[in-house]
């Protein structure tokens, strides 16, 4: 029996039961074959209709051959098996493609992946082979720059995904190291600077002057935000003092026009 999840497992439940009071046809059958709800709901997600079009065994096949420890960790992928994987799909380590993926499986920290949420990700999707795996790796790498409800859903997935176990906050040198891989377009960001401004260079060594400060979940939400408004215009036209920016962002602007004079 393939996994589900609990939500799953009740939305369908529900629309068992609704059947069975309304003495619908699939009632008459479930009860002519002698299946209670619970057995219908396995049923269900054994069947292609459960599973957004995805074949749920093709899907257990290929995850179960990149576990690690298939005796003690029977439903996860580990750093090794995750790094084959990326790889026989042809994504990189170093670009937000990986991240991506990382946001669609639901990965619970950085080249670990879980049965459920692999199954369940790729299925949203529709693909259960390699061949399909790799053609969707693609297309996130061109629609990740130009569309920005993707970027920023994968950007703000990835701060819970770096951040240290038991830790709120962001390292400043993984957040630094992030930064420069979504705000430039080398592996598959967005390009920050702007024609009279490095602002990714000056970010950085702005935050090292205030020395190296973790970073917290709205400073790092509120950067992507700032970032595509500075693309917008980088003379601050939009800028206001009352605005609700977290106050490192206040200081900055204030930095950035005392350097520029």
């Amino acid at each position: 029996m393939p996994p589900y999840s609990s939500q799953q497992k009740q939305q369908i439940t529900q629309f068992i039961n609704f059947t069975q009071a309304k003495d619908t046809v699939a009632a008459k059958f479930l009860r002519a074959a002698r299946w209670n709800v619970e057995e219908a709901v396995d049923a269900y997600f054994q069947s292609p209709q459960g599973t957004g079009g995805a074949n749920t065994s093709s899907l257990g096949k290929i995850f179960d051959s990149y576990r690690d420890d298939p005796q003690d960790n029977p439903d996860g992928i580990g750093i090794d098996g995750a790094m084959k994987y990326l790889g026989d799909i042809h994504v990189q380590l170093d670009e937000i493609t990986c991240l991506g993926i990382a946001e669609l499986l639901k990965s619970p920290s950085m080249g670990e992946f879980t049965r459920e949420n692999f199954l369940a990700g790729w299925r949203a999707v529709g693909c259960d082979t390699l061949d399909k795996m790799i053609a969707y790796a693609n297309s996130l790498r061109t629609r990740i720059p130009t569309e920005p409800d993707l970027f920023r859903r994968i950007y703000r997935y990835t701060f819970p995904l770096c951040r240290m176990q038991g830790q709120r906050n962001l390292q400043f040198e993984i957040a630094s190291e992030q930064w420069t891989l979504f705000f430039t377009a080398d592996n598959g960001g967005v390009q920050w600077d702007t024609p009279t401004t490095p602002w990714l260079e000056w970010w950085i060594a702005f935050l090292e002057e205030r020395g190296r400060k973790p970073v917290n979940k709205d400073l790092w939400e509120q950067l992507e935000v700032f970032m595509r408004k500075t693309r917008e215009d980088e003379r601050f036209g939009w800028w206001s003092a009352d605005g609700a920016w977290p106050g490192a962002l206040d200081d900055f602007v204030a930095w950035v026009q005392e350097k520029r004079g």
